[in-house]
Formats: structure tokens, sequence, C-alpha cells
């Protein structure tokens, strides 16, 4: 299939209305690395400058989400604006995405499957803690709950299929894999991904300034602690 950094497919980008407010845009139909970069060149073509009535923008695994006023600019000058903004944004030159380091205990009751992931792959659990903290892995969206980041980039080595029944409470902060995926849970929830570790971090903080620790496009690192770095850092140490 053709790299969906090439924004110049016959079928794609494609444009929806969603709604009276929202005009979608699909670049492609397949979840990777390439549709990360497609997205991230488009949302930056919109917003530099913004696009005259956009008052948000919200990427997706394959898509971005335009929500406009009505009252400032119809859905038809919209769309042939965004469709003028794309057909640069290939050959845009973003700047590289910030890198969010999250402290993580590993195993335990920080990580109660962290065994589990380790037969299904053929590893040991300090295999499975030295893998999963050696890699950098992009924020594709933010979904589910407030502030939860889905990331790519997860090695084959890791890859592990949901729990079959989904626990009904994961407490916040819990680092998680579902298949080839990785992600932090940013509430307490319900939830079915396997569970390595956990981060004393809040990911989501609606009293903070900006609420959400990760956003989509940055990097995401993580940092091996221990059981008592953990619980300083809970308390308000530095990580």
């Amino acid at each position: 299939m053709t790299s969906l950094e090439n924004l110049s497919l016959p079928a794609f980008p494609l444009f929806q209305p969603l709604g009276d407010r929202g005009l979608l845009v699909t670049l492609g139909e397949t979840i990777d690395e390439a549709g990360f970069h497609a997205v991230r060149k488009a949302q930056f073509a919109d917003t530099h400058p913004p696009l005259e009535g956009v008052t948000e923008t919200i990427p997706g695994y394959t898509t971005l989400l335009l929500l406009y006023d009505p009252k400032a600019v119809s859905y038809t000058d919209l769309a042939a604006a965004a469709k003028e903004r794309l057909s640069i944004a290939g050959n845009l030159q973003l700047p590289p995405p910030k890198t969010v380091t999250i402290p993580v205990a590993y195993g335990g009751d920080f990580g109660p499957d962290i065994d589990f992931v380790a037969r299904h792959n053929g590893l040991t659990p300090d295999e499975v803690v030295r893998l999963h903290a050696a890699g950098r892995y992009p924020v594709y969206m933010l979904g589910f709950t407030p502030g939860f980041p889905y990331l790519g980039g997860l090695t084959k080595r890791l890859w592990t299929p949901r729990l079959k029944t989904p626990r009904t409470r994961v407490p916040a902060g819990s680092v998680g894999i579902a298949n080839n995926q990785t992600g932090i849970y940013s509430v307490d929830s319900p939830g079915g991904w396997q569970l390595i570790g956990r981060t004393p971090l809040k990911i989501f903080d609606p009293d903070r300034k900006d609420p959400f620790l990760i956003h989509p496009g940055n990097m995401v690192a993580f940092n091996a602690i221990t059981p008592e770095e953990y619980r300083r850092i809970e308390k308000g140490g530095l990580p």
C-alpha cells in the first residue's frame, strides 16, 4: 500500500461533514507511523496559521476532525480551504515532537499481568521491563477516558492480546498492553489491557492549567523505577 504520507492518493484525503460543526478529514485506513506523521502534518498545516472559523482540531489514528463555528465559515468554504492546505502538507518539515518521560514501577502489585505477557512472548519479566522501557512511542491520539494516550511503536516481542474478561476497575496510572499497542490509564476505570506497571504521575488532572500531561503528536519514553521511588514521587517528589 502506498505510504500515507503521500496526501495525493486518489481516494484520500476524504472530506465529510460531522454534524453541523465538524469537518472530518480522513487521510488513510491503516494504523501505523506513516499515518501518524500524515495526521501531524495535516494538523500543523491547518493551524499555522489557523483556518478561519476553526475552533479546535482533534487528531485520530488516520483522521483529523476540524470543529468550526458555522457563523464564521461555511462547511463548503472550510473544506476548500482545508483541501488547499493539505496540498502542501506532505512537504512540510515539522519540528521534532516533544518527548514526555514517564516513570513506571513494573510488575508486582503495579503490574499484575507482567508474568502473563512474559510467558506469552517467551520472555522473562525482566526482559519485558527492559524491552518496554527501551521503546520510544508516538502518541497517536487521546481517547477512551480523558487523557488516555494510545501509543504506537510497541516492539512485536511484546504484542499480547487483551484480557478475555476486562477488569471492572483499573487504577489510574496503570501501564498496559493490548495487542500491538501500549497505553496509560489516565483515571480509574474499567479496562481489559494487560497491566505491566504503573506510574505515580497524574496523566490527567482537571485542576492543572493544562489537564493533560501527554498530547497527540508527543513521543513517550518510559523509565523503570523502584517501588520506593514510586512512593516518593507519589508524595510529591521529583521524578
